[in-house]
């Protein structure tokens, strides 16, 4: 069984679901209907607002943990239980090595894939990295382009770009990380050490 539950975000709701190993999705920038249809097909199972107890008892903290990771709370969302169904093993690599950036940090898609011991991987790391189905959880918003511009955030499919690139820039900013048309000012160094 799949639960699912909104969260208020300042640019409208983050809709999550959980099952009883913990949150399976976590999407911005969608409806209701559109979040439990893309459940639904990857997951193979409609989610449902009247989840069992098991499932209850992950929804309650998962919809707290993205309250307080709003509110500035770094480590809110580090002890979410999480699964990753229905991903390519290529994209399971890409996600771990996004889940392992930092509050507070970025990296590039290219360091990202040379991270991942695949050097020269940046596109299709930056396509997996677009496919993650539990955004914050697992921080997409931390990789940018090598070029320190802000990239992309989510999939096309969740939305206008516009508006998805000016929610990357709050969760930065939220972070402390300023991104501006020009780029995006950093927090700590561009490189780090290997």
């Amino acid at each position: 069984m799949i639960g699912i539950a909104a969260v208020e975000a300042p640019w409208g709701p983050i809709h999550l679901a959980v099952d009883a190993s913990g949150v399976v999705a976590l999407e911005v920038l969608t409806t209701p209907e559109a979040f439990a249809s893309s459940v639904g097909r990857r997951l193979g199972e409609a989610p449902t607002a009247s989840a069992g107890p098991a499932v209850a008892r992950r929804l309650e903290p998962a919809v707290a943990a993205v309250e307080a990771f709003l509110a500035g709370e770094p480590a809110a969302l580090a002890g979410q239980p999480f699964t990753l169904h229905g991903l390519s093993a290529w994209d399971r690599l890409v996600l771990d090595g996004v889940r392992r950036v930092p509050w507070g940090e970025l990296t590039s898609y290219g360091r990202l894939a040379r991270e991942i011991g695949r050097a020269g991987a940046a596109r299709a790391v930056g396509a997996a990295v677009g496919r993650n189905p539990i955004g914050l959880i697992v921080p997409c918003h931390r990789v940018i382009a090598g070029d320190g511009s802000i990239g992309g955030y989510g999939g096309s499919w969740l939305g206008d770009r516009d508006a998805l690139l000016a929610i990357k820039r709050r969760l930065l900013a939220l972070e402390g990380s300023v991104a501006t048309p020009g780029g995006v000012t950093w927090t700590t160094l561009p490189e780090r050490p290997a």
